[in-house]
């Protein structure tokens, strides 16, 4: 058989082990609460895994070991101030969220947590959270919908939009049919094969160099991918030289995004208790530093690979971004390698299905119930937000036939949009007592329009653009909540039950929350 032959019997496996945790999810599913947050009931193992799966999407394999293939270590700022951001959101967002989230009447998204927490009846914040996130995510998904499509092209050598379909196609059946039960154990199952991909190649890609040694030395002083000119790259293992300091502080500044994800996030509301946020951050931050070791060594072992294996091509000789699947390829039997490239598809997917239901779950629980006065039941809810999540795919799939740049380039600064709009006003809402409505909805406004202003202009060239978004939505934020009226005394009550909640639980596995949280009520 050849390896396309390999290759698609490798990816109907897996694309078929999807719709399988699809349909056992559907089963488990029952209630609205079900749908949109498993029941509150994910282990630490899943909503780690989870998190993370939906977090790195196709740059943690192809994106990341592309970039430092190409520039060198000066790129890994990026990823340690991911990790940094990653461990202060799992350490203070996570169990902290959990609590206020149950005990702020038991609010199921972001918006709706927002609204309760600073009883909000004008239903503004509420509506403009839920805006910002149908807005960004819809372009977000589409760009999935577009990384799909090549994905098929430059695997398969197959049509865009067949591919497009095929994928989103999947992503959406088990979406649709299991809801956030079957997005988070999909996400475990793809967040595996991310990571024993990532510490699989590079390893068995090191022992079949001819001398392994030479990873430490080569690509500084010899020729390699788009390094032609008989020098190699002088500073390739250098962090600092030729590198701003500016440079530096924005792509640290990548960190301060987790506050804001939605998608991310919203794992740690569906968690059982704020107690497993300890165990969850374990999993997830030694997930994540594991796999960016591997994408890492990924690039560091390529650039000798190729260089002395003249037989062996990399398919992308622009980006460099092929190197991990054209590794795979030349490693493995290609139904391995056909296994392994289905990772790089997990990635794509597991966020797609992510942003779907997070966006679904605002157009229904945060704009639909607002507007919509009569009570609806729990199955009309849940059939209203699988109708939506077909409708949304529906429409960025559109938006993703012909991606122009204007498309993509979105999705470049979504992530500093999410972290400047929301991340201020999560920590605020969690940790700051005098925060009121108004502060909340100017800080937000501020935080998309300065990060999306900023990044359309020169000055994202000098600048990532979520360094003065997060900035002046904050400032703005704490200016306009001290100049307008202070929180009631029942939200004030509330803050301080919320803080005794996560405090009692802290660290305490055998205490029973549900009773903890009526307790303090």
């Amino acid at each position: 058989m050849s390896d396309n032959t390999w290759f698609i019997i490798a990816i109907v496996i897996y694309m078929l082990a999807m719709v399988l945790i699809g349909y056992w999810s559907y089963r488990k599913t029952e209630k609205y609460d079900d749908y949109m947050l498993a029941g509150r009931g994910l282990n630490p193992l899943v909503a780690a895994m989870s998190a993370g799966a939906s977090d790195m999407s196709g740059w943690l394999l192809m994106g990341l070991p592309g970039a430092l293939f190409v520039s060198g270590m000066s790129e890994l700022w990026i990823a340690i101030g991911l990790t940094i951001g990653a461990w202060a959101n799992w350490m203070w967002v996570a169990p902290r969220l959990r609590s206020y989230s149950e005990v702020s009447k038991n609010s199921i998204t972001l918006p709706s947590f927002f609204e309760n927490r600073l009883r909000d009846k004008s239903r503004l914040l509420r509506i403009v959270a839920a805006l910002i996130i149908i807005v960004f995510f819809t372009f977000y998904i589409s760009s999935g919908m577009v990384a799909g499509g090549v994905y098929w092209e430059s695997t398969f050598g197959g049509d865009y939009l067949m591919g497009m379909a095929i994928v989103a196609g999947v992503t959406v059946l088990y979406t649709f049919i299991g809801g956030f039960l079957a997005v988070s154990y999909t996400d475990v199952v793809q967040g595996s094969m991310m990571f024993f991909s990532l510490i699989i190649i590079p390893v068995l890609a090191y022992f079949a160099l001819a001398n392994p040694s030479d990873i430490w030395s080569f690509a500084a002083s010899n020729d390699y991918g788009p390094h032609t000119d008989g020098i190699g790259n002088p500073t390739y293992f250098s962090m600092i030289t030729g590198v701003s300091v500016a440079a530096i502080i924005g792509n640290l500044g990548w960190g301060l995004g987790y506050f804001g994800q939605p998608h991310i996030v919203v794992r740690f509301m569906a968690l059982r208790s704020p107690a497993e946020a300890k165990q969850g951050r374990r999993i997830g931050i030694s997930w994540m530093v594991l796999c960016l070791v591997g994408a890492t060594f990924t690039a560091l072992i390529s650039t000798v690979f190729f260089a002395q294996s003249p037989e062996y091509s990399i398919t992308d000789t622009r980006a460099y971004e092929s190197i991990f699947l054209d590794l795979a390829r030349v490693l493995f039997h290609p139904l391995i390698a056909g296994l392994i490239l289905t990772a790089v598809l997990a990635a794509i997917m597991s966020t797609m299905s992510s942003q779907l239901l997070v966006t679904a779950s605002s157009l229904i629980e945060d704009l639909l119930k607002v507007f919509k006065k009569d009570g609806l039941s729990e199955r009309n809810l849940i059939m209203l937000s699988r109708a939506t999540v077909i409708v949304l795919a529906v429409i960025a799939a559109v938006m993703a036939i012909n991606p122009s740049d204007s498309i993509l380039g979105l999705v470049g600064f979504a992530w500093a949009g999410f972290g400047s709009a929301f991340g201020p006003v999560i920590l605020a809402m969690l940790y700051w007592k005098r925060l009121n409505a108004p502060g909340a909805i100017a800080g937000m406004l501020t935080g998309a329009v300065v990060s999306i202003a900023w990044g359309m202009s020169p000055l994202g060239d000098a600048l990532y653009e979520i360094i003065p978004g997060f900035a002046l939505a904050t400032i703005v934020m704490v200016v306009v909540s001290l100049a307008t009226k202070s929180p009631d005394q029942e939200i004030l009550d509330e803050f301080d039950s919320a803080k005794k909640l996560a405090e009692a639980v802290d660290g305490q596995d055998d205490i029973d929350f549900a009773e903890a949280a009526k307790e303090i009520k």
